[in-house]
């Protein structure tokens, strides 16, 4: 059986070609509306298949981590909430409209403090 981390790698090395290969596509010109549509979702696919990867990788967790990452996923869910929310209200002030390619990575950041801030905690 492939070790969930090979899988992972094997997820981002997919995500990351298929990101370039669409971008190069995009970027010489596609005419079809269709096209250009799946074109811009194909990342999309290996991208699912990382999310199956980590699915997979917490079901097969003990108790305890189990529990790690539900706090983690929890304070990542409601600070990205409260995060994009609060500066939502501020872009009614003037401040620039951020992408929503910004929203992964903040989720991400948080997932990750609350697996750092679970594992001292339950040391």
């Amino acid at each position: 059986m492939i070790s969930n981390f090979v899988l992972m790698l094997i997820g981002f090395a997919s995500y990351a070609a298929t990101l370039v290969v669409s971008q190069k596509l995009l970027g010489s010109g596609v005419d079809s509306v269709a096209v250009r549509t799946v074109v811009s979702l194909a990342p999309m696919l290996p991208a699912i298949f990382i999310c199956g990867v980590i699915i997979r990788n917490i079901a097969n967790l003990d108790e305890l981590q189990r529990k790690v990452q539900l706090e983690a996923l929890a304070l990542a869910f409601a600070g990205t909430a409260l995060i994009t929310f609060g500066y939502g209200f501020l872009e009614g002030t003037g401040l620039p409209r951020l992408s929503m390619f910004a929203v992964w990575p903040l989720m991400a950041s948080l997932w990750l403090a609350g697996v750092i801030f679970g594992n001292v905690r339950y040391r």
